[in-house]
């Protein structure tokens, strides 16, 4: 067993997939930095854990049952709490990676980085900087320039990816198709899409939509 130095860095693992979760933890304790203070299985767990064990960094899972890691993010920063927090997630949409960002994350990495930059991205956010991959935080930087979608504009940009003509999606919405139009031409507009196909494609990719909605 690796003895732990004075200065290491106590992580909190917080992941749905309890295989994942020992996963990480038997990768990370082979650092002699790094201590695990504790895994939970979902946020609201994770929220108990970190008044018990006071982490300096949470590795968090976006995408779980119940609290969603942008929802525990919010929750930390509503109480006040001061934990630095770094994003683990097999998901990269823009939307996803803006969210995360915007609710308090400092660091964002894919589940199939190496445990070299995992670790390297522990100790930057650590040390107090932001740990966010060149190709991603690209993508963030265009979204955070990007003119926001209103929720009318997103109401009629999931009916748009069904395929369903103006008049179809003005009745379902209770209202006129030139009014329909107007939104569709600013949702093309904004999307910087040639169509309205090509739009509500960008939509799916980027994350604004979700096509099971």
């Amino acid at each position: 067993m690796l003895e732990v130095p004075a200065s290491s860095i106590r992580i909190l693992i917080v992941d749905d997939h309890p295989v994942v979760r020992a996963g990480l933890s038997s990768m990370l304790s082979t650092q002699a930095e790094l201590e695990i203070t504790g895994s939970a299985p979902s946020g609201e767990d994770a929220l108990v854990l970190i008044k018990k064990n006071r982490p300096d960094v949470i590795l968090l899972d976006l995408r779980m049952p119940g609290m969603t890691g942008v929802e525990m993010l919010l929750a930390l920063k509503a109480a006040g709490v001061s934990v630095r927090v770094v994003i683990l997630t097999n998901y990269e949409t823009d939307e996803d990676i803006y969210r995360a960002v915007q609710a308090g994350a400092q660091g964002y990495l894919l589940k199939n980085t190496s445990l070299q930059e995992m670790v390297g991205a522990i100790r930057a956010v650590h040390a107090g900087k932001r740990y966010i991959p060149r190709h991603i935080a690209s993508r963030l930087a265009e979204r955070m320039v990007r003119t926001d979608l209103t929720a009318r504009e997103l109401e009629i940009l999931k009916l748009l990816a069904r395929g369903p003509t103006n008049k179809q999606i003005g009745q379902a919405l209770g209202i006129s198709d030139h009014t329909v139009r107007n939104h569709v031409f600013k949702i093309i507009e904004k999307l910087e899409a040639s169509d309205r196909t090509e739009a509500a494609t960008k939509a799916i990719q980027r994350g604004l939509i979700n096509v099971d909605d």
